[in-house]
């Protein structure tokens, strides 16, 4: 009877632990770098099918859903936006979201090419 209460109890915690990183990892703020896209990408399809506009708020990453919301903060002055993601990038490492021309330049400064920015997802 012991063992079997014993063998309970291990399932209970091994359930919870396998429940609590899967769920948390998608919800977690992260920390990184952002960019925003040169003008010469308006116009052009993004990986979603939708033209680029560099005045809309939207921003890519290489794994979140099209579709998904995002508030990003600026790190610097703690400014902050909601983009909609609608393409694949960056493809530089350092970095996690490339930003359009308009949601960039309402956190930060375009004459700096990055900005350090923490990123979480909204509804």
């Amino acid at each position: 009877m012991m063992k079997r209460f014993i063998l309970v109890i291990i399932m209970m915690i091994s359930t919870l632990g396998v429940y609590s990183f899967t769920s948390n990892t998608l919800d977690a703020k992260k920390t990184s770098y952002a960019s925003y896209y040169h003008d010469r990408f308006n116009g052009r399809k993004t990986a979603s099918g939708e033209i680029f506009d560099n005045s809309k708020f939207t921003a890519a990453n290489r794994t979140l859903p099209f579709g998904t919301n995002v508030k990003v903060t600026n790190l610097k002055n703690g400014k902050e936006v909601i983009v909609r993601i609608n393409d694949r990038g960056p493809y530089h490492s350092s970095r996690s979201l490339d930003m359009s021309k308009a949601a960039f330049d309402e956190i930060g400064d375009i004459n700096h090419g990055t900005i350090p920015v923490e990123y979480e997802i909204v509804d």
